[in-house]
């Protein structure tokens, strides 16, 4: 398949970036029937107790969720942008500014991981875990730092190709 910004195929990066989406679907497919059972369990017919610390599971698997479709939506050229003011601009000029902002969103997807990753370890050090199931609350957190990361080359690769095409 060919991506938004020429006819050749997908690179390493585009398929491992489809592979992280994909893992991030099965995780809320995953989530949504982890809720649909402890809201169930909890209701009036079986009258027990949900999931324990499905709450917890929620935040964290949402979390890493939402930071496995940011790559593939960066590669795709699929965020929202503005182009009110560029419209009319040429091509060129257009790829050139949308290489620059992309240049940006990636500093700040690194800036965001390498913060993520302080935060990590952090909570590694101090031993901090979940109220309910008592999981280290280190792990969804230096997952999302390395997606972070992960984000972050995307921006840069989809910066390299406007500027490949805008030549």
């Amino acid at each position: 398949m060919a991506d938004e910004l020429g006819d050749r195929p997908p690179s390493r990066i585009d398929a491992m970036a489809e592979a992280v989406a994909l893992i991030g679907g099965a995780l809320l497919v995953g989530l949504a029937t982890m809720v649909v059972v402890s809201v169930t369990l909890r209701s009036d017919l079986v009258g027990r107790a949900g999931v324990p610390g499905d709450f917890e599971l929620v935040q964290m698997a949402t979390a890493v969720a939402a930071f496995c479709f940011l790559p593939l939506c960066q590669l795709r050229r699929g965020n929202i942008f503005v182009d009110t003011f560029t419209l009319k601009l040429p091509r060129r000029w257009r790829d050139g500014l949308d290489a620059l902002w992309d240049v940006v969103y990636g500093l700040a997807m690194a800036l965001i991981a390498w913060r993520l990753g302080v935060g990590a370890r952090s909570a590694f050090v101090s031993g901090e875990n979940t109220m309910v199931l008592q999981l280290p609350s280190y792990l969804p957190i230096a997952v999302c730092a390395v997606l972070a990361g992960f984000v972050a080359l995307a921006a840069f690769v989809s910066a390299s190709r406007l500027m490949r095409r805008s030549r």
